[in-house]
């Protein structure tokens, strides 16, 4: 495991591996598959150094709408009631540039008509 990884994950890293040779799965590969399944878990978490810096600077966190990229289209036209037109452009034109969602693009532009 990496440097910065905490104890639940060297854990989970060492029962992963421990199945994974009891199965007979990815044979002579056990170890580089479960840091990468847990290195995987620690990104998406934001353990890592690279996420968290990530974190600190994502163009999202000027957006209006909070924890924008964890919303589902869905859940996004639901918040899109009461934004200012400005702030509707910043949402359109962040959704234009990162997850291009038709929905999501159509809802905004009928808001903004």
């Amino acid at each position: 495991m990496p440097k910065g990884a905490n104890a639940k994950r060297e854990r989970e890293y060492k029962e992963l591996e421990h199945k994974f040779q009891q199965e007979g799965r990815y044979p002579g590969r056990e170890e580089e598959v479960a840091a990468r399944i847990v290195n995987k878990q620690r990104a998406a978490s934001g353990e890592t150094e690279a996420e968290q810096a990530h974190r600190a600077t994502a163009p999202e966190r000027s957006l209006p709408i909070v924890n924008y990229e964890e919303l589902t289209a869905e859940q996004v036209q639901r918040q899109l009631d009461g934004l200012s037109p400005s702030e509707l452009r910043r949402v359109r034109t962040h959704e234009a540039r990162h997850k291009k969602r038709k929905g999501v693009l159509e809802a905004l532009d009928a808001r903004l008509r």
